[in-house]
């Protein structure tokens, strides 16, 4: 009987502690309303695709301009969903932004990923900057990560 006692003194124990840990990692959507924006522009034509790079780099994006090319005031498209304004991205500059400062129109964010993650991390698939809500979006090179080359060479076999 006192084993048993003290079985169950571990378990309730061992729930406590965790508890909290487990309500954290068992958030189904990351929301807050109050950082909704505006909706992706389907309306607006892709004009071209400039030559820099995307990277996933864990729970950031990382973007690499080797370019010429500088903008200003921007906003950065991930997933034609999630926007994020940016004050600068420079010639030759390599800028890191967290994924949980992307938002949608609904107040919605992506999965930056972690160890206590409900769902897989959002990938980095289509990224684009605009300049003005009305201005043509130029494409970014989204590179996929070895995990995501390897799954699809799975996916393939």
């Amino acid at each position: 009987m006192d084993a048993m006692r003290l079985t169950a003194t571990i378990l309730l124990g061992t729930a406590a502690l965790l508890g909290p840990l487990g309500a954290a990692g068992c958030e189904t959507v990351r929301r807050d309303p109050a950082k909704a924006t505006r909706a992706y522009p389907f309306h607006v034509p892709q004009e071209r695709v400039a030559d820099i790079q995307v990277f996933n780099d864990g729970d950031a994006m990382l973007i690499v301009n080797a370019t010429v090319e500088s903008w200003d005031d921007a906003d950065i498209w991930l997933n034609q969903r999630y926007v994020h304004r940016i004050p600068r991205l420079s010639s030759g500059q390599t800028l890191r932004i967290p994924l949980d400062q992307f938002w949608d129109a609904r107040g919605e964010g992506p999965f930056p990923g972690g160890l206590l993650r409900y769902y897989p991390p959002t990938p980095i698939r289509l990224v684009q900057i605009q300049t003005a809500p009305e201005a043509p979006l130029v494409g970014f090179k989204a590179i996929p990560t070895e995990r995501e080359l390897d799954l699809s060479q799975l996916k393939k076999g």
